[in-house]
């Protein structure tokens, strides 16, 4: 494994993590500040900016506090170059998993993701 692949791959455990807990000081430390948040599932399509989706996530009960099993899972790293990337990943939250497509940039030695778009799947009981 590359070394940008470990380091993207240590952002994503803390992507993973700020998801599970409601962690929005990670939120924001894995996202670039001017990231964009997306998904088609909603009508009108659902767009919203790094701020827009910390506030959601402030006030969302984690899935830790609930005692949900984790499934995040990294399906695939492609690194275009030094400094982009798309990762694909999988994580759940309530009875929702999610598909999320997410751009990687790195700037300032550090790389962040600068745009999620997402599919949901709603999960059989």
């Amino acid at each position: 494994m590359t070394p940008a692949a470990i380091d993207i791959r240590r952002l994503l455990q803390d992507y993973f993590d700020a998801l599970y807990f409601c962690d929005v000081g990670k939120l924001r430390a894995v996202f670039h500040p001017k990231a964009i948040y997306a998904s088609a599932d909603e009508t009108p399509m659902l767009y919203r900016t790094l701020e827009d989706y910390a506030s959601v996530v402030a006030v969302r009960q984690s899935p830790a506090s609930r005692g949900e099993v984790r499934r995040d899972h990294v399906d695939a790293i492609d690194l275009a170059g030094a400094n982009t990337a798309v990762a694909r990943v999988r994580c759940s939250i309530g009875p929702r998993d999610f598909v999320d497509f997410l751009t990687l940039v790195r700037t300032e030695g550090r790389w962040r993701i600068i745009a999620k778009v997402f599919q949901i799947i709603e999960r059989q009981p």
